[in-house]
């Protein structure tokens, strides 16, 4: 190793430790800008400047960023035209409007649902459902006879007196 590149290694380390001692010194308050700025100092390097920019060329700035985003914009909307040519603008979603219904309407729905429901009830009753309770009278046996119950020898009653 080049012994130059040695002592500026070594120089760093120091600005390094001297900089940790700072900060454990002035633990309190304590402002990084400020220590970055101590430690250039005393190496002998000058602070940077602050940058000051005129109000003219904040303007010309502002203005050549406007222009870039109107082309921006204008280039969207140039795809968008040619992506979909046939979809209407969009506009504004409207707020639901609560809709009513006429007597006479509400009559005429009422009687074609009794209609529908007379249909279905003459269809129903007309074919029997497989789950049908059979008619009394007409039981089928069933295929597996019950056991008879077993026959339990009752307590003797006792005799009361008349």
């Amino acid at each position: 190793m080049d012994y130059k590149r040695i002592i500026s290694m070594l120089d760093t380390e120091i600005g390094r430790l001297e900089e940790a001692r700072q900060l454990l010194l002035f633990r309190e308050t304590v402002d990084v800008a400020v220590t970055k700025v101590a430690t250039r100092n005393q190496k002998g390097v000058a602070a940077p400047k602050k940058r000051v920019m005129s109000s003219e060329a904040r303007a010309r700035i502002a203005e050549a960023q406007h222009k870039r985003w109107a082309a921006v914009k204008k280039a969207k909307k140039k795809a968008a035209k040619k992506a979909a040519p046939a979809k209407a603008k969009k506009s504004a979603p409207k707020k639901a409007v609560k809709r009513t219904v006429s007597p006479e309407a509400r009559k005429r729905m009422a009687d074609a649902q009794r209609k529908r429901w007379a249909t279905a009830k003459k269809l129903k009753s007309a074919t029997p459902s497989k789950n049908a309770a059979p008619k009394r009278g007409a039981r089928k046996a069933s295929p597996v006879k019950a056991a008879p119950a077993a026959a339990k020898p009752e307590a003797p009653k006792a005799k009361t007196p008349a």
